[in-house]
């Protein structure tokens, strides 16, 4: 014999739609699968018995009527009951058995009103065991103490006016106690097992979403990254279309070996952004970072940035004072090619004409420091469109790889984007 409900078990909301209990469901207690299923437990419905709980509800009447035939054996041999008493314990006795059907609906009801009848009646005795067990798998501990204290304070009494015939009056107060002990015991077992399902199941469910939760957020991390690759790879290209561009339209009388040039930049640079938007796309589709090659450029590729800027018509001063670029960490020497190339993009859009200063210095030991900066313009700039997000990304970009960046206009008007990276 089994217990019945699970109770006030408690409920754990933890996804907006968790899987339902796809187990054996005829196995299981039908409490237990009203806390298993969400559905059923949000719908209000009272659980339906499964045939397991028929099963066990038809034995536990077959032991309340065997346990008070017994009873009524030892009620008509004892010589200190009347007859009509016996007849009408009896009677009780049937009634208590019949009610143990009911014990999945009241359970507390049930235990407090079978520990009056079972005070009256003998042969009520098993269909009282029956719900006081009930009552501990299905309640907490308080009510199950309450109404098992009270069956407990209640048997010398009861052996005091209706002694046994057979055992002594210690002997009878003894074993029932024990026995009302063991069976409270056991109805605490069961609960305590079904609570701990219950909350292995939950806690199953708050994996899964926590577990969906973290493949959403790297998901949506993995597309900031590619977007911040795709906007620090592009911009610098699609700068030199506009650049050379803009000079071949408002300048259509220029000499043929000039134009042919600004032509040849223009090609490269479409060529050059294609390539690099066609390999971001393979990274994407990949799904895996492609750390060694391109568009993942390291230090040692500034001065082909810096020669680049130079052909677009840039005036860029170079001071790398790195003794070995190459022994830079990957992470560190793109994250200060990304800055340099940033400054540069946007030295080209806002300031015209000037002449950029790149500085890196560094050692291992100190950080690496990356420093571009561009004096004001000379005259009024047109507006270039942009979205301003290119240096958020770098600084972003600066405090995932362990250091810092800051920007702004220097005293003499400039503009000056300035990083520190660790180089351990």
């Amino acid at each position: 014999m089994t217990g019945d409900d699970v109770g006030q078990a408690p409920r754990v909301a933890v996804g907006e739609a968790p899987a339902l209990f796809t187990g054996r469901r005829w196995f299981f207690p039908s409490a237990l699968l009203h806390e298993l299923d969400p559905d059923s437990a949000r719908a209000g419905r009272r659980p339906r018995r499964t045939a397991r709980d028929w099963v066990v509800d038809f034995s536990c009447f077959l032991l309340a009527v065997a346990v008070g035939a017994l009873a009524i054996d030892a009620l008509v041999d004892n010589p200190h009951v009347p007859h009509a008493l016996a007849v009408v314990d009896q009677v009780i006795g049937a009634l208590a058995c019949a009610a143990v059907w009911l014990r999945r609906r009241w359970p507390l009801g049930l235990a407090v009103a079978m520990t009056a009848v079972a005070f009256a009646s003998d042969t009520a005795g098993g269909a009282a065991l029956i719900a006081l067990f009930t009552l501990a798998v299905h309640r907490p501990f308080r009510y199950v103490a309450w109404v098992g204290g009270i069956n407990v304070a209640l048997v010398p009494l009861y052996y005091w006016v209706r002694p046994d015939a057979e055992l002594p009056y210690l002997v009878s107060v003894l074993f029932v106690v024990v026995l009302t002990g063991a069976i409270v015991g056991w109805g605490m077992f069961v609960r305590a097992k079904r609570q701990l399902m219950v909350s292995l199941r939950d806690r199953a469910r708050r994996a899964e979403t926590e577990a969906r939760l973290r493949a959403e957020q790297a998901q949506r991390l993995a597309r900031e990254s590619i977007a911040r690759e795709m906007h620090d790879v592009l911009a610098h290209r699609l700068t030199l279309l506009s650049v050379h561009a803009g000079a071949l339209e408002f300048r259509p009388d220029a000499p043929p070996a000039e134009t042919a040039r600004a032509a040849g930049v223009i090609r490269e640079s479409a060529h050059e952004a294609l390539q690099d938007l066609r390999e971001i796309i393979g990274v994407l589709r990949a799904g895996e970072p492609d750390d060694t090659g391109r568009p993942q450029p390291t230090l040692a590729a500034l001065d082909t940035l810096v020669a680049e800027s130079r052909e677009a018509g840039m005036t860029v001063s170079l001071d790398q004072r790195v003794e070995d670029p190459g022994a830079v960490p990957s992470i560190v020497g793109r994250t200060a090619y990304r800055i340099a190339q940033e400054g540069l993009t946007n030295a080209r859009k806002h300031a015209p004409g000037t002449e950029v200063t790149v500085t890196v210095t560094g050692a291992p030991g100190t950080g690496l420091i990356v420093r571009v900066h561009n004096p004001p313009p000379e005259g009024e700039v047109p507006h270039v469109p942009g979205s301003g997000q290119g240096l958020i990304g770098l600084t972003e970009r600066a405090t995932l790889a362990g250091g810092r960046l800051e920007h702004g206009h220097t005293p003499g008007g400039g503009f000056e984007v300035r990083a520190w990276l660790p180089w351990g």
